[in-house]
């Protein structure tokens, strides 16, 4: 009989059976991997794919759209699958023979307002993709959620769905996971500065903000994926779940007035009371691309800030908001404040 690919992972699932539970600490391998990325073709995974291929491992990524993967084509090692992403059966053939799967699929606003397309993007697809490595006997998972993930209390559809999903992993037999919750992402092409930029553009300077004393600790794309690199190994990982934020809490109004220093644009702040940025997120809810909605606005009543240091715990140094965001921001041409130096992530 037929039992499918058995990968390095499914064969110490079998030694730690065996041995007991949280009983095996040491990483599992450090050689090539065969990573299966979901959500892969996002801000996040082309950065961390591009750092999987260039440590020499191996990456499949399944999509709906083989033009979202435009970007990962250039890349050895890298393979394309192409199909419906909610099917568990072609999840399952694109993955067979991984060591490993990381799910970084999310949206931040979906169709309508119900909280169906959050709960099909986060739980539904979760759900299929722990049944397809169930069939496909893989059991090391990387998983993408948020600060303020919670199944009962979250305070929007987004912040629920996420620790629905998250459930859902934790509650998988046979899995070995790891869970990341970060606060707010930045990065060149992210959907934070360059949106807040675009947007200074558009109005000379002027925004009305709901929610302008909401605080984050915004986590910058490289140091997320640099955690994820961390914890391919398995280890003290297995189990763990990682707060990730960066250096600096900073105010959604003081994260514009930053992006506005760094892009060289003149920024004047309007704050929204509560009930007028209620409105504005139930009326930008029916604008073509949803700049800001409802759900969003739940989301903002919730602070983005880390309770456990999960970066001193990977052993990574998180860039700063205020140094970097000057990289990709400034005007072509114009000379940067002060000179910015990539450092090593991981303390030596």
């Amino acid at each position: 009989m037929d039992s499918g690919p058995v990968s390095r992972f499914t064969a110490l699932h079998a030694v730690q059976r065996a041995i007991g539970p949280g009983r095996l600490k040491t990483p599992i391998t450090r050689g090539p991997l065969l990573i299966g990325v979901t959500g892969g073709t996002g801000f996040v995974g082309r950065e961390l794919i591009t750092r999987l291929v260039g440590a020499g491992h191996g990456v499949r990524v399944p999509t709906r759209d083989a033009a979202h993967a435009d970007q990962l084509l250039p890349l050895s090692s890298v393979e394309i699958a192409v199909g419906n992403v909610y099917d568990s059966d072609f999840l399952r053939r694109s993955l067979e023979g991984c060591d490993v799967v990381i799910n970084l699929v999310g949206i931040l606003n979906e169709r309508g307002r119900s909280g169906a397309g959050f709960r099909r993007a986060h739980v539904q697809f979760t759900a299929g993709l722990l049944r397809a490595m169930h069939e496909a006997h893989i059991h090391r998972l990387l998983h993408m959620s948020a600060l303020n993930a919670d199944a009962g209390r979250g305070r929007s559809h987004y912040l629920r769905s996420k620790g629905q999903a998250e459930q859902l992993v934790r509650d998988a037999s046979a899995l070995q996971w790891t869970i990341f919750r970060p606060s707010v992402i930045f990065g060149a092409a992210d959907s934070l500065t360059v949106r807040f930029a675009a947007l200074l553009r558009l109005s000379a300077g002027m925004l009305p903000l709901a929610r302008a004393g909401a605080r984050f600790a915004p986590i910058y794309v490289g140091d997320v994926a640099e955690g994820f690199m961390c914890a391919l190994s398995g280890g003290e990982s297995v189990g763990a779940t990682y707060e990730l934020c960066g250096p600096e809490v900073l105010t959604l109004a003081q994260i514009v007035r930053l992006t506005a220093q760094a892009a060289q644009l003149p920024c004047h702040i309007l704050p929204l009371p509560d009930a007028i940025a209620r409105l504005q997120g139930a009326l930008m809810d029916f604008l073509p691309g949803k700049p800001f909605s409802l759900d969003n606005y739940r989301s903002l009543l919730s602070d983005s800030v880390c309770h456990d240091n999960g970066c001193a715990r990977l052993g990574l140094h998180p860039a700063s908001f205020r140094a970097w965001t000057p990289l990709w921001l400034r005007p072509k041409g114009a000379a940067m404040p002060l000179p910015v130096v990539p450092t090593a992530y991981r303390v030596p």
